[in-house]
């Protein structure tokens, strides 16, 4: 449950992570940003811009989209690694995992310490500065499971 000192908490992170990266704290980045923490289902650029454009009829797709890499640029949210090509985004920026339906696409977060702990190897920490982990899991939905969809695993690697 999100109570009103989260809000103001992370209102004031946005506005103090734009100014530090001189990033123009406009009504639609603020908008865009109050939309994004809002959603739970890591939504693509397409999802977001069809939902901001209700409240600003002018805002193009490349400006929503070039907005959601500057947030992801900056911190203030993720990229969501995707089954689909598509790219999601992903507001949640503390540690947990996610479960991607192979049938939906649809990603579900979650929490588990013992994947939290995993160690990284050291000999990857030698080569590539690891700056975080996530474990991914490919699964069928409960509601593909109850639909009985029978379809492809859409481009999933195995």
């Amino acid at each position: 449950m999100i109570t009103m000192n989260d809000v103001v908490g992370d209102a004031d992170r946005f506005v103090a992570v734009c100014r530090d990266h001189n990033l123009k704290i406009t009504p639609q980045r603020t908008a865009i940003y109050t939309m994004l923490r809002n959603c739970r289902d890591h939504p693509s650029a397409d999802q977001v811009y069809r939902l901001i454009k209700k409240d600003f009829p002018n805002i193009s797709f490349e400006t929503v989209n070039r907005t959601l890499l500057i947030f992801a640029s900056i911190g203030l949210i993720s990229i969501v690694e995707s089954t689909s090509g598509v790219r999601r985004f992903d507001p949640d920026l503390n540690s947990h995992h996610h479960m991607h339906c192979i049938r939906c696409g649809k990603i579900i977060d979650f929490q588990h310490a013992g994947y939290d702990a995993l160690e990284v190897p050291e000999a990857l920490y030698e080569e590539f500065p690891v700056l975080a982990k996530r474990v991914v899991l490919h699964v069928i939905c409960p509601s593909c499971l109850q639909s009985g969809e029978e379809g492809s695993a859409g481009g999933v690697v195995a």
